[in-house]
């Protein structure tokens, strides 16, 4: 029986790691061999997930620097698990000596203790998002897997649709990676952008936090990913997404919306292209019965207000007593920037893992 630390069935990976712990990590079993990595590969992805990167971002000033430990010789996968760590450089566990016997409102401060009976209450220990690092280090294996054995023009591009009620207008069609970079908020919208860094620092000032959606699509995937009933693609990916921290909803193609539009509003009517099958519209999402059909994968998914705010809360202590808590620590005022790499990094491991899966099943990818 897993402990839960553990995801993916062919292209398997394992994390490792508390916040204030030693470091954190992954350990990943399933990649095939001769695939080319670096550390500075590695590195890219983690510097656009790591702290301090920006004036909107938690201040807590950790380098991120991964190191390979195993898996790896002479800049190629060996097919054996590999092994990759980020060493923890500026915990401050002072910060949190108040925790110990207080749990901080709407964390897993309190769920862990019932849980386990013991937790580690400096930086919310093994809940907290540092244990993201180590599935941002994987992905970066998966793309390249997923790019050099199945799909070569395959993009993954996610961005910040929204923070409160301030909307991004970005074409799905058009949005890249350097685009989303261009700004601090990673959103497509450079006037959405604006609006968006404003109110996060409005937020920062006030010792307030904020929530919003992340939206996500995946171009050129092949046609045939997923599995019938219980492993649907959709349904990994939802899994994948609600199983990041701060997350409270997922939706894909036309999500909630897709229950005031009738059926023949809401059918994708289909034509040829050439040889290739097309959908004329999108509603579904890139996937249908469970299984990619060779058009965008589009997904939302939605992020809480952070949870510690420096504004005093009821709660209770480890001895069931009421008591009042006033948030510290570094914490970012809107996890929305920083999450845009994580949800991409999680959107390619159900792709790679499926992509292992379809070959060891049926042999091929689908052409198309």
């Amino acid at each position: 029986m897993s402990a839960g630390s553990s995801f993916g069935q062919l292209f398997t990976i394992s994390t490792f790691g508390e916040s204030h712990g030693g470091g954190v990590g992954v350990v990943i079993d399933g990649c095939p061999p001769q695939i080319e990595i670096t550390q500075e590969e590695i590195q890219f992805d983690l510097d656009r997930r790591r702290p301090g990167q920006s004036e909107i971002t938690t201040p807590r000033k950790e380098a991120d620097q991964c190191e390979i430990l195993s898996g790896v010789f002479e800049g190629k996968t060996l097919g054996v698990p590999i092994a990759i760590l980020v060493q923890n450089k500026d915990a401050r566990p002072e910060a949190y000596s108040e925790m110990k016997e207080k749990f901080r409102p709407s964390h897993a401060d309190y769920t862990y203790w019932a849980k386990y009976g013991v937790r580690n209450h400096e930086g919310g220990g093994r809940s907290s998002a540092r244990e993201t690092i180590g599935r941002v280090a994987a992905a970066v294996l998966a793309k390249k897997v997923l790019k050099e054995q199945f799909a070569p023009k395959l993009e993954i591009v996610a961005y910040v649709k929204s923070v409160c009620d301030i909307e991004a207008e970005v074409d799905q069609n058009k949005v890249t990676q350097e685009m989303v970079e261009s700004n601090i908020v990673r959103t497509g919208d450079p006037v959405a952008a604006k609006k968006m860094i404003d109110l996060i620092k409005e937020m920062r000032a006030d010792g307030n936090s904020i929530g919003g959606v992340i939206e996500c699509v995946i171009r050129n995937c092949p046609v045939g990913l997923g599995m019938p009933v219980f492993d649907r693609l959709e349904a990994d990916l939802a899994k994948s997404m609600l199983n990041l921290p701060a997350t409270k909803g997922f939706e894909i193609g036309s999500g909630f919306a897709g229950t005031q539009l009738t059926g023949r509003e809401h059918n994708d009517p289909f034509r040829m292209e050439g040889d290739r099958v097309r959908a004329e519209s999108n509603r579904s999402g890139g996937v249908q019965g469970g299984i990619s059909n060779g058009e965008n994968i589009v997904f939302r998914v939605a992020f809480k207000p952070t949870a510690t705010i420096m504004s005093p809360q009821d709660t209770v202590t480890v001895e069931k007593k009421d008591t009042e808590l006033t948030g510290r620590g570094r914490h970012d005022p809107c996890v929305l920037p920083r999450a845009v790499p994580i949800v991409e990094a999680m959107a390619a491991l159900v792709l790679c893992d499926h992509a292992l899966r379809q070959r060891a099943q049926c042999g091929t990818i689908s052409a198309e």
